[in-house]
């Protein structure tokens, strides 16, 4: 009988590579085994290698944290190790179901294609989620359109997500679920926006509130009111006027439809009172009107709802210049205005607070008529003159010739100082230019003749007299000079100094020094006005009337000369 051969060694060397080679072939794969046993927590699994493996339970378990196992069961794996120190082979359900997970992933994230999900817990940034055994990354910002306070209510529930990126070697995937909404609500946009229709008057609810208007949700698209199309009255903030959740009727104003916005109005519904301004509010009219703004530039009045003009600074008051409207006017405060243009086109009112008041300067030329005696406080002294406080906040001017008889005007000028009261005389009163002329002096009858009306003879000064002066002081545009020894100090222009021009020069005169003049007119208050020049043509043409004619051939100098020799003759005979 023939016996078996023996295997060799060569025999077993092959048959155990064949044996291990098998076995290496099926480390990091998904493979198919039987549930052999179930000890304790962990599930002995069978995949037709030379020893089992143990896997946990709880990876064999659902969302409810339920094991649906019994022995006998097919289940699929991921082979980490063919064989572990203890002799087992290292198997793993979780990775079998993120392997199987992450293929189908990366078909749909190719196609772009959504995927379904489950948030399940919380990290730093964002939010965990399931996509059916492989472990993505929410961010926070991608959870809703808008930012989400509390994502309990979504948490443990089934939804779509949309996968950014994927990266397998690094096992990192992050998904979005604001996109979904997004798409979702340009869709549901797109069909709402071509059922409505400019003009058209829809309700809708307030959902956000801004500096500059107020966002109303439509149902399922928003728009935006803004704060000038609220009301046709001034409006400082939306808040003044709506709150979050008001539900509103509104009209659509305008829409584009390329980037989905539509402007809204509330206004609109209402009646326009501008269409009867011009009607209720004439030119020249009075109306009682509520402060409601102030700016560097004026005030802003409301005339009625919706209706405001504006009190320029320049037509604030007769007597407060230059000052800021804050401090003539306050917020809220009731006044009183006139009004002085309607321009309905341009919605705009013109108004003005000073003249619904009487002004005081035509108050003070009815209380206080010329040659009145008044009374009032030093506000100012100037080089020229004082300035007097009168009743009703009008000031008036003394002139420094005008304040006392046989001084010159900076000697008078020197007697008074700020705070000072004093009383004076009217002497004009102009209402156009807002100036009200004052004398101290003129209440001294005893020391000297009323301003202007009586000359050293006596008599009254007339146009065309020749008087002496008395030179009080050089000026840049000419002299103050006193007629007489006790007349009143007047003043002569550069260009009534000479009648050539390069002696039309102040300075060649010296205080003291005598001058001949000629009364060429009377200021207002019959101050006579006195003219060197005038006195100079004067002579030469009397000049020319006696001694020769202009045809004659003489020259001036011929004339002149001739005049002086037929004086000096006379005088010798006397």
């Amino acid at each position: 009988m023939a016996t078996s051969a023996q295997p060799t060694r060569d025999d077993f060397a092959a048959l155990l590579d064949a044996t291990i080679g098998k076995d290496q072939g099926f480390e990091g794969r998904v493979v198919r085994g039987v549930v052999t046993r179930l000890e304790n927590e962990f599930a002995v699994i069978d995949v037709g290698l030379k020893s089992e493996g143990r896997v946990p339970l709880r990876e064999f378990a659902d969302l409810t944290g339920k094991v649906d196992l019994v022995v006998g069961s097919e289940v699929e794996v991921f082979v980490d190790r063919v064989e572990n120190a203890q002799g087992e082979a290292m198997l793993s359900r979780d990775r079998a179901r993120r392997e199987a997970s992450w293929d189908a992933l990366e078909h749909k994230f190719a196609a772009g294609e959504r995927v379904d999900g489950v948030i399940f817990g919380r990290v730093k940034g964002g939010f965990t989620v399931d996509l059916g055994g492989a472990v993505a990354f929410l961010p926070g910002s991608q959870v809703d359109i808008r930012p989400v306070r509390d994502v309990t209510p979504l948490m443990n529930l089934p939804q779509p997500f949309q996968i950014l990126k994927m990266d397998r070697k690094r096992g990192n995937i992050v998904v979005s679920r604001r996109s979904i909404l997004e798409e979702s609500r340009a869709e549901a946009r797109s069909g709402l926006i071509s059922s409505l229709a400019e003009g058209q008057i829809v309700d809708g609810t307030v959902k956000n509130i801004t500096d500059y208007g107020a966002f109303v949700d439509l149902g399922g698209i928003d728009g935006l009111l803004h704060v000038t199309d609220m009301s046709y009255k001034r409006v400082n903030h939306p808040s003044e006027v709506l709150n979050i959740g008001d539900v509103l009727r509104v009209q659509i104003v305008r829409i584009n439809r390329d980037t989905q916005r539509i402007s809204l109005g509330m206004k609109q519904l209402e009646a326009d009172p501008w269409t009867t301004a011009a009607a209720n509010y004439a030119v020249g009219t009075k109306h009682s009107g509520r402060v409601t703004n102030i700016t560097e530039y004026g005030a802003f009045v409301e005339l009625q709802p919706g209706i405001e003009g504006l009190v320029h600074v320049s037509e604030m008051s007769w007597v407060k210049k230059n000052v800021h409207p804050g401090k003539i006017v306050s917020t809220s405060q009731e006044v009183e205005v006139m009004v002085l243009e309607v321009d309905e086109d341009k919605r705009r009112i013109s108004l003005g607070l000073k003249q619904a008041q009487r002004n005081p300067w035509e108050v003070f030329a009815e209380n206080h008529p010329v040659g009145s005696v008044v009374e009032g406080e030093v506000k100012n002294a100037t080089e020229f003159g004082l300035f007097i406080g009168l009743d009703g906040e009008v000031d008036g001017m003394v002139h420094m010739s005008d304040i006392a008889w046989g001084m010159t005007g900076e000697t008078a000028l020197s007697r008074h100082h700020k705070g000072e009261r004093v009383s004076a005389r009217v002497l004009e009163v102009d209402i156009e230019k807002e100036r009200i002329s004052l004398g101290i002096k003129q209440l001294d009858e005893a020391g000297g003749p009323a301003v202007g009306t009586r000359n050293t003879s006596g008599g009254d000064w007339k146009k065309n007299d020749i008087v002496t002066a008395t030179v009080v002081a050089a000026r840049d545009g000419g002299l103050d000079v006193q007629i007489g020894e006790d007349g009143p100090v007047v003043y002569i222009k550069r260009g009534d100094l000479s009648r050539d021009r390069d002696e039309q020069k102040a300075e060649r005169f010296q205080p003291g020094q005598k001058v001949d003049a000629m009364v060429v007119g009377f200021e207002k208050g019959r101050k006579p006005m006195l003219s060197i020049k005038a006195l100079q043509i004067s002579e030469e043409k009397e000049a020319v009337a006696q001694y020769g004619t202009s045809d004659s051939g003489a020259t001036l100098g011929n004339i002149l000369g001739a005049a002086f020799n037929k004086a000096r003759e006379e005088a010798d005979k006397n």
